[in-house]
């Protein structure tokens, strides 16, 4: 898949190298095509700033810290595809300094550690490809690296191809609560990952073609819940599309870190429309096999759709309608409602 594809259907603006202007009206910051929206964050004086991204394609990589508190990034546009950030870093690329490469976390285009972020009507993209760098084996590259607690994304695009979305956690022991509403969410490996307590709401999980002749293709989500959190990811109401033949994607794998070994991965998918591009008889797999996906608290209640058959039902672990009762965004957000009404 080349650049251009992965970026089909953004804003028809040239791509432009941001430059460090912006225009400031009292608590309201605007970033137009040439500006800068780094720029932009560093001019951010206290909470409760807003920064809005008029439409145009910035080239750029954005980082929040965490004493940008209490902000919100969006776009001019209520269509997403009208203002797009977006780079090209991978985990093995090497930085400019000589200092070795990025990471997977430090490959993300947009990073963000504050407490209380909103984004909404944004397109956040990674466009690096596998295909252009074959000297490169650490493919993993990042659309966004989310950590801090209250994090809202609502009708944001997040376009990458492995490692899509970074929903992580300041710590360790932190259950930092992440909210996505009426998202776009593509990739093919791993594309939704980390420790983060988050859910998905009304969201799009869309799976990519792959030029490869092994499946799985990849997996959708690869949580890393901490075991002491009582809550991964949920994604409910929403839907699994695919770009890609039937039965070539699952829905997850567990992922325990090298460096938190005592992880226990969780996620439950309930009332969601699950494609054909999900394996419905093994729709689950190993990251590693010390660490098998039957040991983690994977679930699912009332989905449906050609992926949401049952054939095998040891394969798909489902929920009672007690439990569902509890696995709802009020339990996992808790006194955070960014949803408005419970």
């Amino acid at each position: 898949m080349r650049r251009r594809t992965l970026l089909a259907g953004v804003t028809g603006a040239a791509l432009l190298t941001a430059t460090p202007a912006h225009a400031r009206s009292g608590r309201t910051l605007h970033v137009r095509p040439g500006d800068s929206l780094q720029a932009a964050v560093d001019a951010v004086d206290g909470p409760g700033r807003t920064i809005v991204v008029h439409p145009g394609t910035y080239r750029e990589v954005v980082k929040v810290p965490a004493e940008k508190a209490e902000l919100t990034i969006r776009g001019a546009s209520r269509d997403p595809r009208a203002a797009v950030l977006v780079f090209d870093n991978a985990n093995g690329t090497q930085k400019p300094d000589g200092s070795g490469t990025y990471g997977t976390a430090g490959s993300a285009t947009f990073t963000s550690a504050a407490p209380g972020l909103t984004v909404r009507d944004l397109t956040l993209a990674n466009d690096w490809l596998r295909a252009d760098h074959p000297e490169i084996t650490g493919t993993q590259a990042v659309a966004a690296y989310l950590t801090g607690d209250r994090t809202h994304f609502d009708n944001v695009r997040l376009l990458a191809h492995q490692d899509t979305l970074f929903a992580d956690t300041t710590a360790l022991d932190a259950f930092d609560r992440q909210y996505f509403h009426r998202c776009h969410i593509e990739g093919d490996v791993d594309f939704v990952f980390g420790r983060g307590r988050a859910v998905f709401e009304a969201c799009r999980f869309h799976t990519l073609q792959r030029d490869v002749g092994f499946t799985p293709k990849g997996m959708v989500f690869a949580p890393a819940t901490a075991r002491a959190d009582p809550y991964g990811f949920l994604a409910l109401r929403g839907r699994i599309t695919s770009g890609a033949e039937d039965a070539a994607y699952k829905i997850a794998r567990p992922w325990v870190p090298s460096y938190e070994t005592t992880a226990w991965p969780s996620l439950v998918v309930r009332d969601t429309w699950i494609g054909p591009g999900i394996d419905a008889v093994t729709p689950y797999t190993d990251m590693r096999a010390a660490y098998p996906w039957q040991t983690m608290r994977f679930r699912e209640y009332a989905n449906s759709g050609p992926g949401a058959v049952i054939p095998v039902p040891e394969n798909r672990p489902q929920l009672t309608a007690e439990e569902a009762a509890v696995h709802t965004r009020r339990t996992y957000l808790g006194d955070w409602r960014p949803y408005g009404r419970p």
